[in-house]
């Protein structure tokens, strides 16, 4: 075998990699037990705060090999929604709402006209808001520009009344982008102050939408009005340090008097484990070590080793050690602590915090010249711009504008505070507090300070979002909870347990000792997709477990291609070792060519999918790398290694890929296939237009919310309820709209589907459709109902989902198309395999409106979707083999007109390879068998459509894509 050592390397470096990263998923779940231990309470419930308050206890903490826990958590494999729990959302920023403000709220009636039509035709367009509405503008007022109506106070000195369309387009595109990117700026700011372990936040490309997954989220309502709330702005004086000193000098006292009483109510401390780092801190939660002063502040903290203890003076104001945030916020609430300060002072936290040398951060804490509720003296709407600029110096700064009104204020704002400091307010937290040099007249001035060029941006951003007013909604989201994730978590670990089982078992009553080492090439591969899995940061979602589980099935079809390959060459007379590396050499181009048109299903899945969706995508493409890795590389090693050391020991010619099972299964088959083509097209047409039949007559698909829109329900009870009784009483609480209620994962739970409200997508009407459910099943309140998750997409998102979904689709078959012309030269096979593909589409759908006759009833979502693309991906993986045994028999560039000889070459093809085409199909049958039965309801339209396209791939292989070949290949008259 050439380059063995190579690959022998190669493996080891990435084996060691793979321990060294998952070695952090252990030691992640390790801290989560002691954090969960630390927070269970005498009567068995977890304390979410003080689990919470264990973790910022070690978050900048060394805990494992020099790593902090935020790194140790970062680098840990990531669980997805459905096994974590947690709250999934896609937030859209309104470009109407942008469009209406950059005019300066005109009612142009032609403006007016344009953005409800631009808003219509969104619906059914793939072109962008602002596209449409340019069109749109341009029919309802030919003869006007844009600039009629954007040339004003708002964007003075960027559109004039002499712009042309163009430069207005220009303009108005960036300001959209601007602040779908303010927007994410804001969100992303608020969520890392939410004390989410690993949230995800993306925009997602060509669309106005932000995608967030916050995992570990129990309060779903408080997540979402953090997701949708307006962003606050506000510019607000500051004490300094030397004005409120008396008070934290009273507060010193006071913590000394409480140091000193006994500790009677001292939280418990931490379990005692081998990680002494850990053990330490957690021990120290009550109390924050003793620090140097990192400079002297003007009050006198001198007044006890408490105060000093947990503040340390930081310039002008006051920092405290990222772990004890917690502690201050609960001190400060106190009533005898406010009463130490003046009525009027707010402390607010700083947005970022400063490294310390004991590996945590300080956090500035300011002092705000505020009360309670009381407005700010200058608030972000009066901001016109703001950019990043650089000063004479070169240094970074930001630059900003304001209107009339703000310039007025601002004026004597800053004349009334010259040589002190005015905060710059988000949400709560302080941005900057820069010193105010001398009064600003005209409403433009500049920050400086010692900021970074991304520094100086971010807080252009920040400023910025004060200027337009873009709300967000929430146009999907899910919600999922704990228990649900977990029964994901042991559904989807049983399918990959059993499938590895099944696989295991059948490889080597099939081929005997060779199935031993086709096996350990197997459990190599599903420790490769697990490290590179950790090591690119994706999240393990059900779907990829199940993108796992047929992996598994379709790495065993490379290494039954090659173990056929190597029987053949030992049935014609070659030696072991001969036969073993010609069976590999063979089989190898079979092997790409099948597993590369896979791939590319599974690039499309992660383009156009979302999700879980983009997590099998994920999941598929690196097992199908590392299962021809580990199908053609190590398994070759491993068969050399076993051949070799059987002819060292006598025993060469004992040596077979064959059992019992095996032997004379296939042996001598010619069956003239081909000739009965006719038949097997009657009987597929036949098959398809049946299905589409029933289904016509059944009113069509049952949709998924994903693409109908609504909202959905998962309620468990304490014993079994019958949906029917469920459906009655829920149907007059969701306003006479349709509602369907069917089992979910067992006879105790219940899905409850409704449109009720699917076009108000605010948290309002989120609040009214789960009372309304919530008065529906107080009739079965002895059953103890609990709503485990909730889902809702909105009408416009779930357009664009089912849109998605078959350009998905059309896409794939295109891909499929013209790698096939790439690699066999002829359209008529790219031909034959499309037309195989489209058989086993249509076959698949079919099928789901046959079975709903004998009560299966599947639901249609983007799961669904992706297990079409993937039958699609594994039918041409079929038609491949037989394509690259014609290639073999006949060459490239033989003529296909000559019918005899095509007809008997591939009679002759099908046949030789019928073993690999059953066997093949066999291991992959096996595995989607087990997600059939053990996968849940949440894969069963999965494992349904891949089941049914198991069987009818291997059969369109042999009876649809190769007679097309020849029915569009050949002329009727023989060529001699």
């Amino acid at each position: 075998m050439r380059y063995k050592s190579a690959i022998i390397w190669l493996s080891t470096i990435i084996s060691a990699l793979c321990i060294f990263f998952l070695s952090f998923t252990w030691k992640s779940n390790q801290l989560k037990e002691q954090a969960i231990k630390y927070a269970t309470t005498a009567d068995g419930k977890v304390d979410a705060a003080k689990r919470l308050h264990f973790i910022d206890s070690l978050w900048k903490q060394p805990v494992y090999i020099g790593y902090t826990l935020q790194e140790v958590t970062q680098y840990a494999l990531q669980k997805g929604l459905d096994l974590e729990g947690g709250l999934h959302a896609v937030l859209e920023v309104s470009p109407a709402e942008i469009l209406r403000a950059l005019s300066g709220k005109s009612n142009d009636p032609a403006f007016e006209k344009a953005l409800a039509a631009a808003g219509a035709a969104q619906a059914t367009s793939t072109k962008s808001f602002n596209e449409l509405f340019y069109d749109e503008f341009a029919k309802a007022a030919p003869n006007q520009t844009l600039a009629s109506v954007f040339a004003n106070s708002v964007n003075r000195g960027k559109i004039s009344s002499t712009s042309t369309d163009s430069q207005v387009k220009k303009v108005i595109d960036a300001e959209i982008d601007g602040a779908v990117d303010r927007v994410y700026k804001i969100i992303q700011a608020r969520i890392d102050k939410f004390g989410v372990a690993n949230p995800n936040i993306q925009r997602l490309p060509g669309t106005n939408r932000i995608q967030v997954e916050l995992p570990g989220v129990e309060n779903p309502e408080r997540a979402r009005k953090l997701l949708s709330g307006a962003a606050k702005l506000e510019f607000v004086e500051c004490y300094e340090l030397n004005e409120y000193g008396g008070g934290l000098n009273a507060l010193g006292a006071l913590l000394d008097r409480e140091a000193k009483a006994p500790v009677a109510t001292a939280p418990a401390a931490a379990p005692a484990t081998k990680d002494t780092a850990a053990n330490a801190l957690a021990n120290k939660l009550a109390a924050a070590p003793a620090t140097k002063d990192s400079g002297k502040a003007k009050a006198d903290t001198s007044a006890g080793s408490a105060l000093t203890k947990l503040f340390l003076p930081l310039g002008n104001n006051i920092g405290v050690y990222v772990k004890d945030t917690a502690r201050v916020n609960a001190l400060f609430a106190r009533a005898e602590v406010k009463a130490m300060f003046p009525a009027n002072l707010t402390f607010a936290w700083a947005a970022k915090g400063i490294p310390a040398k004991n590996g945590d951060e300080i956090l500035s804490l300011e002092a705000l010249k505020k009360a309670e509720g009381q407005s700010a003296p200058l608030e972000g709407d009066v901001i016109t711009d703001a950019a990043q600029d650089f000063d004479q110096a070169g240094r970074a700064e930001v630059t900003m504008a304001m209107n009339g009104t703000g310039a007025r204020i601002w004026k004597n704002l800053t004349g009334a505070n010259i040589g002190r400091r005015i905060a710059i307010v988000l949400d709560g937290y302080v941005y900057s507090a820069p010193v105010i040099n001398g009064e600003i007249p005209g409403g433009r001035s500049s920050i400086s300070g010692s900021f970074s060029v991304e520094e100086a941006k971010d807080l252009a951003n920040v400023l910025k979002a004060g200027k337009l007013p873009a709300p967000t909604r929430i146009v999907e989201d899910a919600f999922i909870g704990p228990s649900l994730g977990a029964e994901s978590i042991n559904q989807g670990y049983m399918s990959m347990g059993l499938g590895l089982l099944l696989v295991i078992v059948f490889m080597i009553g099939y081929y005997g000792t060779p199935g031993w080492m086709a096996n350990l090439a197997l459990f190599f591969n599903v420790f490769f997709i697990a490290g590179v899995l950790v090591q690119i940061q994706a999240a393990l979602t059900l779907p990829g477990i199940a993108g796992i589980v047929l992996t598994l099935g379709m790495a065993v079809d490379a290494n039954v291609l090659i173990n056929e390959r190597i029987r053949e060459e030992l049935h014609k007379g070659k030696g072991l070792l001969d036969a073993i590396n010609i069976g590999y050499e063979k089989a190898l181009s079979a092997i790409l060519d099948g597993n590369i048109t896979t791939v590319l299903i599974g690039v499309i899945l992660i383009i156009f999918g979302s999700g879980s969706v983009k997590g099998f995508g994920v999941t598929l493409c690196i097992g199908l790398v590392t299962s021809v890795f580990t199908s053609v590389y190590i398994s070759h090693i491993l068969i050399d290694w076993m051949a070799k050391r059987q002819i060292k020991a006598g025993k060469g010619k004992e040596m077979t890929f064959e059992t019992f099972i095996s032997r004379d299964l296939f042996k001598g088959m010619n069956f003239d296939f081909i000739g009965k083509r006719k038949y097997s097209y009657w009987f597929s047409w036949s098959l398809i237009a049946i299905g589409a039949i029933v289904l016509f007559m059944q009113g069509g698909f049952n949709l998924g919310v994903d693409f109908k829109g609504g909202r959905s329900y998962v309620v468990e009870f304490a014993s079994p309820v019958e949906s029917g009784k469920v459906k009655e009483a829920l149907a007059d609480d969701f306003g006479g709209k349709g509602v369907e209620v069917k089992t979910f994962n067992g006879p105790t739970k219940l899905k409850v589907t409704t449109s009720y409200l699917v076009e108000d997508e605010s948290i309002t009407a989120n609040n009214k459709v789960r009372t309304a459910l919530e008065t529906g099943l107080k009739e079965f309140s002895a059953q103890g109902p609990k709503v485990l998750s909730e889902s809702k997409v909105g009408a416009t998102v779930a357009d664009d989902i089912l849109t998605q979904s078959f350009v998905s689709i059309f896409y794939a078959l295109i891909a499929i198309f013209i790698y096939i012309l790439i690699r066999f030269r002829k359209w008529q096979y790219s031909l034959g395999g499309i037309v195989a593909l489209v058989h086993d589409t249509l076959v698949v759908l079919g099928m789901v409106g046959i079975v709903r006759l004998f009560g299966f009833e599947l639901e249609i979502d983007q799961v669904f979707i992706a297990a079409v693309l993937t039958v699609i991906g594994y039918s041409i993986n079929d038609t491949v083999v037989v394509f690259d045994r014609i290639r073999e028999e006949i060459g490239l560039d033989a003529d296909l007109g000559n019918k005899e000889l095509m007809i008997k070459t591939i009679n002759e093809s099908i046949n030789h390879t019928m073993s690999r085409t059953v066997m093949t199909a066999t291991t992959v049958f096996l595995v989607v068998t087990v997600l059939l039965i053990f996968g849940g309801d949440v894969l069963r339209g999965f494992s349904f459509a891949m089941f049914i396209g198991v069987v009818f791939g291997a059969y369109s292989s042999i009876f649809v894509a190769a007679p097309i070949v020849i029915d569009f290949g050949t002329s009727k008259k023989v060529k001699k």
